[in-house]
């Protein structure tokens, strides 16, 4: 069997500098991160744990999919929240109905928040060297 006929629905998530390529494919609810079970790849932290399956959720749909994701850049709270919209947006190509509760829910809203370059003369960003009278 090819990997396109049991590919169900894709979708793209991106936080800070997270990108996450999750595929949603008929199954019992298993999560696999870069190879890995999602609770050992999350290192048990149960907030991120329940950030990437609060979208399923939501919809009641725990039981009715398996997760795999691809993930790369960030740390592993930025990537579990890209986690998090990919799973919304593969959701919502499955099923046009699902996305007024997602939306509501703000799991299809990207977060765009940055982290800011850092300018020449200063310390970082916006912090400047102290200033000297004399």
């Amino acid at each position: 069997m090819s990997e396109k006929i049991l590919t169900l629905a894709k979708g793209t998530g991106r936080r800070k500098s997270s990108i996450a390529q999750v595929k949603l494919i008929p199954g019992s609810g298993d999560f696999i991160i870069n190879g890995k079970a999602a609770i050992i790849y999350l290192q048990e932290n149960p907030l991120s744990i329940l950030a990437i399956q609060s979208p399923l959720d939501l919809l009641s749909l725990q039981k009715n999919y398996n997760t795999i994701v691809k993930v790369k850049g960030g740390g592993l709270v930025s990537q579990a929240d890209a986690i998090k919209l990919g799973i919304a947006r593969a959701l919502c190509e499955i099923e046009k109905t699902y996305r007024p509760s997602l939306k509501m829910k703000n799991f299809l809203t990207r977060d765009s928040r940055v982290k800011e370059r850092k300018k020449y003369g200063l310390k970082k960003a916006r912090k400047a060297p102290q200033f000297s009278k004399r």
